[in-house]
């Protein structure tokens, strides 16, 4: 439960880090505004790790002997990724309007490309999934929707410590999930 609760927290970060970008951009913050932005984010953060767990229940029987390698390059791969991208991030740039539903929808696709991974990484841990994916939307909305005001706010000084702490947050799972199956 605890690793499920930090992967949550690392998959939440890039969907915080631009809730943080939306905040920035939006002059007259409002309640609705961050709800909109937060579910946008947690709804699809809770529904790609289940497709990515079907997926990967599919394929668990042909993997069963390596799939703590997988979950390991599955997660290190996303920790490193959201780490290099944090150092590529222009809080300069403004999105065209943060609360536009193609916008949205695009940012929130973009942002929960990780939770499939994780998803299959789950399915092929044999980890029931409804349990993680409650716990993943939840954080996700959670923190979403308190990004948009801190980035109302405070913006321009978390937003790539944040990406960093959750890449390292997913690196450092996948390091434990390793060990957990090879010592």
């Amino acid at each position: 439960m605890i690793t499920v609760i930090f992967i949550a927290f690392g998959l939440a970060m890039d969907a915080f880090a631009i809730s943080i970008t939306n905040g920035i951009s939006i002059r007259n913050i409002r309640i609705s505004n961050a709800l909109r932005i937060a579910a946008f984010f947690g709804i699809f953060q809770a529904v790609m790790p289940l497709i990515g767990w079907l997926a990967g229940v599919n394929l668990r029987d042909f993997i069963s002997g390596f799939d703590h390698w997988i979950a390991f390059g599955l997660l290190s791969l996303i920790g490193c990724r959201m780490i290099y991208e944090s150092t590529k991030m222009d809080l300069g740039k403004k999105v065209i309007n943060p609360l536009n539903v193609y916008v949205l929808l695009l940012l929130s696709v973009a942002t929960s490309v990780d939770a499939l991974a994780v998803g299959m990484s789950f399915a092929f841990l044999k980890i029931l999934i409804v349990t993680p994916i409650i716990i993943i939307g939840t954080v996700t909305f959670l923190l979403s929707f308190l990004g948009v005001f801190v980035g109302n706010r405070f913006g321009h000084f978390f937003e790539k410590r944040i990406e960093i702490a959750g890449g390292l947050i997913l690196i450092g799972i996948g390091v434990k999930i390793l060990l957990r199956h090879l010592l």
